[in-house]
C-alpha cells in the first residue's frame, strides 16, 4: 500500500509520522499493556497525555498565562452556539462578519441567543473577498465582534486581524498552527481539530480568563467554559483519543521548526499552485489577490464538462478529493500542514498536463 496524496478539506490529511507513532501505540502505549482508547480519562497516564499535549500547544502559539485551554467535544459547528451562550453577558447583542458559508452558519446560531448585528458582508459578490474595514458598521455596545479568519468553501482568508474595542472572537478551524499568530489581540479563539489539529472529535477553544463565568442562564453545564476550565476539560469524559492524537500533532509541529517553518512552507505551496491558475487560460480562481486562502484553494476549469473526467484522472494518480464543495462546484485543494510539497507538485505536474491534453 502506498500513501496517496489528500487533498481533502476536512477530515483532512495527518502527518505520515504522527500516523505511524499511533500506529506503534495502538495496542500498547509505551509499555503499559493497553491503548490509550482505554485509559482511563483521570488515570495518570491519560492526565499525563493531556498536559503535554496543552503544554506544547502553549508553547506553538506561545499562549498567554491569563488564557485557558480547553479541549472540548462538538466541534467548530457546536462553539457557534456555545459563543454566545457564555459571551454575550447580558447584552443585547453580538457583531458578525460574513464572508462565507461558516460565518452564516455562525451568524444563524447566534441569533437564537440574542441580537446579530452583521458588520460587514460580501455576500452579494458570492465571497470573493473581505469588506475593507473600513466599511464595517461596528457597534461600540456589541458583547464582542466574531470572525471566520479563513473560509474554507470559498477559499477566503482574512491579510489582517481586526482591531476593535470589544473582545475578539475567531474561528480558526482551517487556518490555525499554520502560521505564527498573536494570541493576545484575541479574547477568545476556537478550532475544529480535523484540519490542522488532528482527527475529527475534538474542538480546541482558548480563551481569555476575564471571559469566563457569564454563562447565560439556564443554558447546560456541559457548555459552560467555566466549568470546563475548572474540571480540566473533564467535567465528562472527553475525546481522549482524539486528543491524544492532536498531542501528536503538536510534537510533530515542533519538530518541523514550529509555525514559522509551518509559515513559510505554506507560504510556498500556495505560491506554487496559485501560480499555476493565473498562468493559465484554462484554470481559473475568483478570489480577490489580497484574499486568497493559504488552506484552501478552489478552482475552476474552463470547460465544467470536464471536471468528472478531471477528478476520475486525478483519483488514478492518487490525487484525492479534489472536489469543490457542492455549493460551489468546480476543484478545491486543501493544502493544510500535513500536505507536503510533494504533494502540490504533484498537482501542478498533473493540472499542466490535463492543460495540455484538454486546453
Amino acid at each position: 500500500m502506498s500513501r496517496a496524496f489528500n487533498f481533502c478539506a476536512g477530515p483532512a490529511a495527518l502527518p505520515e509520522a504522527v500516523l505511524k507513532q499511533a500506529q506503534q501505540d495502538l495496542v500498547d502505549w509505551h509499555g503499559r499493556g493497553c491503548s490509550v482508547m482505554e485509559m482511563s480519562h483521570r488515570g495518570a497516564d491519560f492526565v499525563s497525555i493531556a498536559e503535554q499535549a496543552e503544554q506544547d500547544l502553549r508553547d506553538l502559539l506561545a499562549i498567554p498565562s491569563n488564557y485557558k485551554v480547553l479541549f472540548l467535544q462538538g466541534g467548530a459547528s457546536q462553539q457557534f452556539a456555545q459563543v454566545p451562550m457564555n459571551l454575550l453577558a447580558g447584552k443585547a447583542s453580538a457583531d458578525y462578519v460574513c464572508t462565507g458559508v461558516w460565518s452564516e452558519k455562525a451568524i444563524a446560531e447566534a441569533k437564537k441567543f440574542g441580537g446579530v448585528n452583521v458588520v460587514a458582508t460580501d455576500v452579494a459578490n458570492n465571497f470573493r473577498a473581505v469588506p475593507a474595514f473600513a466599511d464595517w458598521q461596528l457597534d461600540k455596545n456589541a458583547a464582542y465582534l466574531h470572525y471566520t479568519p479563513n473560509e474554507t468553501i470559498h477559499g477566503v482568508e482574512y491579510d489582517f486581524i481586526p482591531q476593535v474595542d470589544v473582545p475578539l472572537v475567531a474561528d480558526y478551524s482551517s487556518s490555525i498552527l499554520s502560521e505564527p499568530l498573536d494570541v493576545s489581540k484575541f479574547g477568545l479563539i476556537y478550532a475544529g481539530a480535523q484540519k490542522n489539529i488532528g482527527p475529527a472529535g475534538i474542538v480546541v477553544v482558548i480563551v481569555r480568563e476575564d471571559l469566563l463565568g457569564h454563562m447565560m442562564p439556564g443554558m447546560p453545564t456541559m457548555l459552560d467554559y467555566a466549568v470546563a476550565a475548572k474540571n480540566s476539560s473533564m467535567y465528562n469524559t472527553p475525546p481522549t483519543y482524539s486528543w491524544y492524537l492532536s498531542g501528536l500533532v503538536f510534537q510533530w509541529l515542533k519538530a518541523q521548526g514550529g509555525l514559522e517553518a509551518m509559515a513559510t512552507l505554506n507560504a510556498r505551496k500556495a505560491a506554487k499552485l496559485y501560480s499555476t491558475i493565473d498562468t493559465s487560460d484554462f484554470y481559473a480562481n475568483p478570489v480577490a489577490i489580497a484574499n486568497r486562502s493559504r488552506m484552501n484553494v478552489p478552482f475552476t476549469l474552463a470547460d465544467a464538462n470536464l471536471d468528472k473526467t478531471f477528478l476520475k484522472e486525478a483519483e488514478a494518480l492518487q490525487l484525492l478529493n479534489l472536489a469543490g464543495h457542492r455549493s460551489v462546484g468546480g476543484m478545491r485543494a486543501s493544502l493544510y500542514n500535513a500536505v507536503s510539497e510533494a504533494a502540490v507538485d504533484a498537482l501542478i505536474d498533473f493540472m499542466g498536463d490535463f492543460e495540455r491534453r484538454y486546453g
